[in-house]
């Protein structure tokens, strides 16, 4: 009876390291997603051009005729 004891234990710790370690990454990822954005703050997109070549793709120039 105590081997099944022991092993619900044991099985009860490994998954309050794996809740605990889990709880480590995200606040990791949070405060990255933090400083990130303070670091370099989001602009609007403004400065994208609207008056694209005739629908292609803007980095490209336009095709002659």
């Amino acid at each position: 009876m105590s081997i099944t004891f022991q092993k619900r234990q044991k099985e009860l710790k490994r998954q309050e390291k794996q809740r605990a370690k889990a709880e480590r990454r995200e606040q990791r990822k949070a405060a990255n997603r933090a400083e990130e954005a303070q670091r370099t703050p989001r602009k609007p997109n403004s400065s994208v051009n609207l008056t694209t070549n005739s629908g292609s793709c803007p980095d490209r120039p336009a095709k002659r005729k």
